[in-house]
């Protein structure tokens, strides 16, 4: 069952390191804050990534096991939208921006961290195709290890992220933002042709 631990955590990081709104926060708060405050706003996050992780997980995958025909179109939607997401990751070119607003009070960035998690439509479909589409691939004996990886995963990156961005504030740039993305992306575009295969064998004769 370690296998399966190690492919969620690997999918988590690959999920959730990308750049977007959540790590640029992260990233802004370690940067212009105290240390204090940046690890606030990485267990925040994480708690948000979480819970948005499980409902996505157990709330689409769930479906999907009840109903082979939904499970197939989903494996298939997902598989070609992963490999989408990959892709632009791979060609994207993000920028660690200071516009980022990080003077806010605990509870403002409290309902930050989860507007830009549960309020993000872009989020929600992705994780639905993603880890639901994973659901429906596992054996039942693997699902728990899997998404134990994939929350191990999110509270790894952002309390490492911040970690690595305390320490080294004055070397983060765009070079190694860019250098995250390129990974991550090829390791989406890996799991959304994995994906793919997992609908061929479900609809082949």
């Amino acid at each position: 069952m370690l296998k399966f631990l190690l492919q969620g955590f690997m999918l988590g990081i690959a999920y959730v390191a990308p750049i977007g709104m959540q790590n640029l926060y992260v990233i802004n708060t370690a940067i212009g804050k105290s240390r204090f405050r940046a690890y606030q706003v990485a267990f925040i996050t994480a708690f948000f990534d979480i819970s948005l992780a499980l409902a996505c997980f157990f709330g689409m995958g769930a479906l999907m096991e009840r109903s082979e025909l939904l499970k197939a179109i989903i494996l298939c939607i997902g598989s070609v939208a992963v490999i989408y997401i990959g892709i632009q990751l791979v060609r994207s070119k993000p920028s660690a921006s200071s516009e980022v607003d990080v003077d806010k009070s605990l509870p403002q960035v409290i309902i930050s961290c989860f507007m830009v998690t549960w309020v993000n439509p872009q989020a929600l479909i992705d994780g639905s195709l993603l880890l639901g589409g994973f659901r429906a691939s596992l054996p039942p004996e693997a699902v728990g290890f899997f998404i134990f990886g994939v929350c191990l995963a999110s509270f790894s990156w952002f309390t490492g992220l911040t970690t690595v961005v305390s320490v080294f504030k004055n070397s983060f740039n765009n070079k190694i933002i860019r250098g995250i993305n390129l990974i991550c992306g090829t390791i989406i575009v890996y799991y959304g042709t994995k994906l793919g295969y997992n609908f061929i064998q479900i609809v082949k004769p």
